[in-house]
């Protein structure tokens, strides 16, 4: 096969890359939160009931904003509900998720977790405006935000909590365009109540950072027209508009599958050039960036099918509900994911792999038992290690291969980053599901004569996963024979890989 290939030079950059690229997601959802991250009778348990050996690989995983608590769930949410002593808090049914849900884990225990994970990990609340509305949000926001000297203030302090919280990212409701959520709007409907609680969250705060919903996804019916009307009564009021995406094979379809990137990398562009027409029609020099809240593989056929036999009187507590578990094949789209996230980190300034434990996560735990990494928790564990700095222009020129979706498409899908120090790490995936792929990269004016490492994740099984009972069976390995030489890189990419190479 011809090698792909492609130039990188400092003079030519797409942006700095924002730490909250490395967000992620808890919701109450499934087991995300019970016997996830919060589990009082595990052995690790501290004395909040937070699970040490998830806090471990949370740390590991290298997560930064965590959006919370949903979802679909916010949209029944009462906060209320998860304030003050534990044992006095209401059983609530959660219509999103057909769940029982006990608030055991609430807003403070929230905040504290973050607090445990490290300075990294920063608030991203999302407000109720599927049930509730202006008052509701605004009365969270006292709770969470004012000092001390009112009601809601007051009552956070006599609940434990002497210090605000200080949430600066909030979400203006979830995926208020889709049929399934509870108190699904139109975009008029929806565009007035984020504009109206957007100028009250504001009065009471101005440096607060909001998100409008954009559309739940590039195919649904109002897409591209849902946030031209959503933009146009909220672009002076907010900051970002959010984009949520999930892929996996259909109907066997496993080349197609390999290139969901394509349809990433549109979605994106799409709803920067809506943004940008929304603004220029506004005669605004204001920019929209996006926020990428919600992305990952998630086997959504088998949930609906799942869903249809739900009893109607049957609402349990915290079920094993989208514990999707990823193969090496999953692992490389899941990294292509995050080169197509990067690749835009000029206007994606903020991203949240959904979920964090065991619902469509990277991390996976068993009640009692032990926790441990998925295959997809590698590359977004490297990514957040050294995909910080400036991102350099990318773009390939590399072999094809036909896919019935996206037409033709590059078997090569890469990016690099710059970091301060000036190192450069370059991310690829090889598609080909056979044949290794030869790498060249012109390295113009950066200084670099050296191979620190190249990683990949690869298998001769492309359907290798690990489980509880071998949890190790897919990790990233060395390849040998990386160089550069004369300011080239020389590199081989086997099939099916998710690679990083670390230059110096």
């Amino acid at each position: 096969m011809r090698p792909a290939r492609f130039t990188l030079d400092p003079a030519f950059t797409v942006g700095e890359v924002n730490p909250r690229l490395f967000g992620s997601f808890v919701e109450h959802l499934g087991r995300c939160v019970y016997t996830g991250i919060f589990e009082p009778d595990h052995p690790t348990a501290d004395e909040a009931g937070i699970r040490q050996d998830v806090l471990d690989l949370v740390r590991e995983l290298g997560v930064t904003a965590i959006r919370y608590p949903g979802g679909n769930f916010v949209s029944g949410y009462k906060w209320e509900d998860s304030v003050g002593p534990a044992q006095d808090r209401p059983r609530r049914l959660d219509l999103s998720w057909h769940s029982t849900e006990t608030n055991r884990f609430g807003l403070s225990e929230y905040i504290a977790f973050l607090k445990k994970i490290g300075p990294q990990a920063e608030p991203m609340m999302a407000v109720n405006l599927g049930t509730r509305g202006v008052a509701e949000a605004l009365e969270l926001q006292e709770y969470a935000n004012h000092p001390a000297g009112t009601a809601l203030s007051d009552l956070r302090v006599s609940h434990g909590d002497k210090e605000p919280f200080d949430i600066r990212l909030w979400c203006l409701g979830n995926e208020m365009d889709g049929p399934w959520q509870t108190g699904h709007k139109t975009a008029e409907e929806y565009g007035r109540i984020a504009a109206e609680t957007a100028r009250a969250m504001r009065q009471a705060d101005p440096t607060v950072e909001l998100v409008a919903c954009g559309s739940s996804g590039q195919s649904m019916p109002t897409f591209a027209e849902w946030e031209a009307t959503v933009l146009a009564e909220t672009y002076d009021l907010v900051d970002y508009i959010s984009l949520h995406a999930y892929y996996e094979p259909v109907d066997g379809d496993v080349d197609s599958f390999l290139a969901s990137a394509v349809d990433m990398e549109s979605f994106i562009e799409n709803v920067v050039a809506t943004c940008d027409h929304v603004g220029a029609r506004l005669k605004s020099k204001k920019k929209i960036n996006l926020s990428f809240d919600e992305w990952n593989v998630w086997y959504l056929s088998r949930w609906e099918e799942r869903a249809k036999a739900f009893e109607r009187h049957d609402w349990p507590q915290a079920p094993r509900l989208l514990e999707d578990n990823y193969s090496v094949t999953d692992a490389v789209v899941f990294g292509s994911l995050l080169i197509a996230l990067l690749r835009h980190a000029d206007r994606v300034t903020v991203a949240c792999l959904a979920q964090l434990v065991n619902v469509i996560a990277p991390i996976m735990t068993e009640p009692g038992g032990p926790a441990w990494r998925q295959t997809t928790f590698f590359p977004f564990a490297q990514a957040s290690k050294y995909g910080r700095g400036e991102v350099l222009d990318v773009r390939v020129d590399s072999p094809k291969y036909d896919t019935r979706k996206y037409g033709e498409t590059d078997l090569l899908h890469a990016t690099a980053v710059r970091a301060e120090d000036g190192s450069v790490t370059v991310f690829a995936v090889n598609r080909s599901r056979t044949e290794s792929l030869p790498l060249e990269v012109a390295l113009n004016g950066l200084g670099l004569t050296r191979v620190v490492e190249h990683s990949a994740l690869a298998d001769a099984d492309p359907d290798a996963r690990n489980t509880l009972g071998t949890p190790d069976r897919v990790t990233p390995h060395p390849v040998e024979d990386t160089t550069v030489t004369d300011g080239r890189l020389a590199a081989v990419l086997e099939p099916l890989s998710w690679n990083v190479i670390r230059l110096a």
